[in-house]
């Protein structure tokens, strides 16, 4: 999902449907050394069982956005110590450093347009909390109404410090968001099996633009889930949906939005899913925006259930 000073004076009508987007993401160089983003102590609480994925090394690793969008850009932060994450920072920030949770003109003009009255007051100390309690875990990070675009960022990019803390790269990691993709072909794929399956994506750009995509759920003998009809059953006997429908649904979605994923509907019955597809292919996104065509291994971290 997708930075210098705030435009007051841009259109009602184009800053209700910006801000309706749940706040995106953006910035440029480094400017902001002095400041730091907000920090949140993780809260105690029985970690899932990881079964499968690989440990995180001890460190700091940082995330920031290289573009200012609106005015402010996100940076982040997260401690691991004894394997384990200890500390996280979470924050949308301006060129001074200041949150965009003080800005008060900010909050009154997406309060306007937000059915769910909400503003950066309200959700990026919501996201906070959930990064520090969740840590590696994105997908326990609770998406928060009226901010959707801000929520599956941070599962986006709480993944990139996941994957950075398991190989111990502990320099910044930079988004050159809000950026025209690169020409090229871009692939991601997770290593390991949930509930029998794993992800797998290609994304090719030309012209800056997506020309094809293809996205699926394989089995260890490449099978596709869409080919379970077992899984099909059970799954549609309590979500009244499958992955036999959502699948492409999810595919046909992304293709339609040329790379604005808020634009990609999350699917009724398969939630979890569409939240994980949108942060895997941000991911894809922000490779293509670096023209970096090097296949994302994801090694995903799997807990028991």
């Amino acid at each position: 999902m997708k930075n210098n000073k705030f435009i007051y004076s841009a259109s009602i009508l184009a800053l209700s449907a910006l801000l309706l987007g749940g706040c995106s993401t953006t910035a440029s160089n480094d400017s902001s050394k002095s400041s730091k983003p907000k920090e949140s102590k993780v809260v105690k609480s029985k970690a899932p069982k990881q079964i499968a994925g690989g440990k995180l090394k001890d460190g700091d690793y940082k995330l920031v956005e290289d573009n200012y969008s609106n005015g402010y850009r996100l940076k982040m932060a997260m401690t691991v110590k004894d394997g384990k994450v200890a500390d996280t920072s979470y924050d949308y920030i301006n060129k001074k450093g200041i949150s965009k949770a003080k800005d008060a003109k900010y909050e009154e003009e997406m309060k306007k347009y937000s059915k769910e009255k909400i503003g950066p007051k309200e959700y990026i100390p919501e996201l906070q909390k959930s990064f520090a309690k969740n840590g590696a875990n994105s997908s326990a990070i609770q998406v928060v109404s009226g901010a959707t675009g801000s929520s599956l960022t941070l599962k986006n990019y709480v993944n990139q410090l996941t994957q950075a803390a398991q190989n111990g790269k502990t320099g910044i990691i930079h988004i050159n968001n809000d950026q025209k993709m690169k020409d090229g072909t871009y692939k991601l794929e997770e290593l390991n099996y949930s509930h029998d399956y794993r992800q797998i994506f290609t994304m090719v750009v030309k012209k800056g633009k997506i020309s094809s995509f293809k996205y699926d759920q394989i089995n260890k003998d490449g099978i596709s889930k869409t080919k379970n009809s077992s899984y099909e059953k059970q799954m549609k006997k309590v979500n009244k949906i499958g992955p036999k429908e959502y699948i492409p649904k999810l595919q046909e979605e992304f293709l339609k939005s040329n790379g604005n994923t808020e634009k990609v509907q999350v699917v009724s019955g398969a939630t979890e899913s569409s939240h994980s597809f949108i942060a895997y292919v941000d991911q894809l996104i922000n490779a293509a925006q670096k023209g970096d065509t090097h296949t994302i291994k994801v090694d995903n971290i799997v807990y028991q259930e």
